[in-house]
């Protein structure tokens, strides 16, 4: 049998996207990701669940019932107006497929965004952020007008740039817009602004879409949209059934129980961000910008080689020279990790410019 050309067969649409790519590059120091170092839930605390791992032979529940209630207890919502997704991935392409496109989005931002209006055959467009990696409101603005967009996705804090948006660009899409206004609030744990969860109520085009990833749980994959129930409803037809596996709610309920825990890391992880943003700061040919998330965008004379340099020395950080000319981004990682990397990038430095 000839064999078959898999690129010839795929649609018009999949031959011209480019994969998202996550490299599992092998280092002692992993700042690569913006995971949080620390996991917030005792081993025995899910190992000591009987009824679960007696279980593992049935399906989880569907519906995600006694998740959705404490995450609604814990937000002061309602569990109607919660949707569970496979991390926000799953859930972005759920709003994608059941509302199509246009899709409207900033660039650079999660990258998650355009690769999904894509691989479902939506059309997107993207509008350059200014630069103060703040959203062109003018542009956007004439961009609603002209194309319509069904969906808006604004990550605020923005990842990779680490800034919020201003709430008053942010509010004028919101009133402009005729349609959906997603705001990705994955890194607002991290962030001096309180979000745009009290607003919805008063605003029935909006929803929100909230992750465990950054928090300490990146392994279990689940995130989730809050928005109008009506709109619950109608992104809830096109989620995989089954999508939240057993073991990811028990662990996810368990995290919601430790918040104690993961607050005091996440005041651990603010405060080595300002600490580190001052070493950058202060380091020759380093420009950091300031951040609201959980990593620090900077820019280096020679981003690839850098990067190439502190994986010599065990460091991994994300190169987005691609994306920002001659930027790294660093996760924030234990106080002795940054220790670590900030002495590695003076190391790198100092052999660059000897």
């Amino acid at each position: 049998m000839k064999d078959l050309n898999f690129y010839n067969l795929a649609r018009n649409n999949i031959q011209s996207l480019h994969a998202y790519i996550a490299k599992e590059i092998p280092c002692k120091i992993k700042l690569d990701a913006n995971e949080s170092p620390y996991c917030p839930i005792p081993l025995k605390s899910i190992f000591s669940k009987e009824d679960l791992f007696s279980t593992l032979n049935r399906y989880p529940d569907p519906e995600a019932k006694e998740l959705k209630k404490a995450i609604a207890k814990d937000l002061r919502i309602t569990p109607e107006s919660i949707l569970l997704g496979n991390g926000s991935d799953e859930i972005i392409n759920c709003l994608i497929t059941t509302f199509g496109g246009p899709v409207l989005h900033p660039i650079p931002t999660f990258v998650m965004y355009a690769i999904a209006s894509q691989a479902l055959g939506q059309s997107h467009m993207a509008i350059p952020l200014d630069s103060a990696f703040d959203l062109d409101i003018e542009s956007i603005l004439k961009s609603i007008k002209k194309i319509k967009p069904k969906l808006i996705f604004l990550s605020s804090p923005n990842n990779p740039t680490g800034n919020c948006f201003s709430s008053e660009k942010i509010f004028k899409i919101i009133d402009t817009s005729k349609n959906i206004v997603i705001i990705d609030e994955a890194y607002q744990p991290f962030s001096s602004q309180k979000g745009f969860l009290p607003l919805l109520k008063d605003y029935h085009n909006i929803a929100i879409l909230r992750t465990f990833s950054k928090i300490g749980l990146a392994a279990i994959r689940t995130g989730f949209l809050i928005g109008h129930e009506d709109l619950i409803k109608e992104v809830n037809k096109t989620r995989l059934p089954y999508n939240i596996n057993a073991i990811s709610q028990a662990i996810a309920i368990e995290g919601i129980k430790n918040k104690k825990i993961i607050n005091s890391h996440i005041k651990v992880i603010i405060k080595e961000r300002k600490r580190l943003y001052g070493e950058l700061s202060n380091l020759k040919g380093v420009q950091p910008f300031p951040s609201e998330a959980n990593f620090i965008l900077f820019k280096v004379s020679d981003a690839e080689l850098v990067y190439k340099k502190l994986i010599e020395y065990g460091v991994l950080l994300r190169n987005l020279n691609t994306i920002v000319k001659d930027a790294l981004r660093v996760t924030i990682g234990t106080p002795e990790e940054n220790n670590i990397f900030i002495q590695s990038l003076k190391l790198t430095l100092d052999s660059i410019n000897s």
